[in-house]
């Protein structure tokens, strides 16, 4: 159960033309989104960022889900990991290579420039944040600067989304929670695993 009951969407009717967008790239709108409406400013600036960091740039967007699963994962938000993993499936990203992201380091269906990518997101999201300099040489043999920052804020846009929704305690949508139930949950996802539960 959620500890602050989110808004509908009709009670947030100013941010129809976001939802609308959200709903077409994820196929639902997020319940966490409906409860940061709660706090309308925060929701606009959220919507700027978020729309920015997953939308822009040049690194492609089924690495970035990928990253802001794996960082999910290290974090231990489920939420987040079932929506990210669902995102990286609507994104085209095959469900075998979902469910072996954990396993990148040696899985063959991940080239170096992903493992790079993944492995600063891992490292990066744990607590102590485990990113170094070997992260940013690996990095630097694929990504030009800029897409560097790209992923760094994927995975930092995330921490913030692992903190808001453990703490919260968002409930999870369908969508995501049949695909997570399908194909996480036999690697270990469970649904209800938030922070003080």
């Amino acid at each position: 159960m959620p500890r602050v009951q989110p808004l509908s969407r009709e009670e947030l009717a100013e941010f129809e033309p976001f939802f609308s967008m959200i709903e077409q790239a994820m196929g639902f709108v997020p319940n966490s989104m409906l409860t940061l409406g709660r706090c309308p400013e925060l929701l606009r600036a959220f919507a700027g960022l978020s729309g920015q960091v997953l939308g822009g740039g040049s690194v492609a967007p089924e690495l970035k889900q990928l990253v802001a699963y794996v960082a999910s994962q290290a974090a231990g938000c489920q939420y987040c990991q079932a929506h990210t993993a669902h995102g990286a499936e609507r994104r085209g990203v095959d469900s075998a290579k979902i469910e072996a992201a954990f396993l990148f380091e040696e899985s063959p269906l991940f080239s170096e420039v992903e493992r790079a990518a993944l492995r600063l997101a891992r490292d990066a999201a744990l607590v102590p944040n485990e990113a170094g300099p070997g992260h940013f040489a690996a990095l630097r043999e694929h990504f030009s600067e800029e897409e560097i920052v790209e992923l760094v804020a994927v995975v930092s846009l995330f921490g913030w989304l692992n903190r808001w929704n453990d703490t919260m305690a968002t409930e999870l949508e369908s969508g995501p929670l049949a695909f997570a139930t399908e194909h996480l949950a036999p690697g270990g996802w469970r649904l209800g695993d938030h922070a003080g539960d």
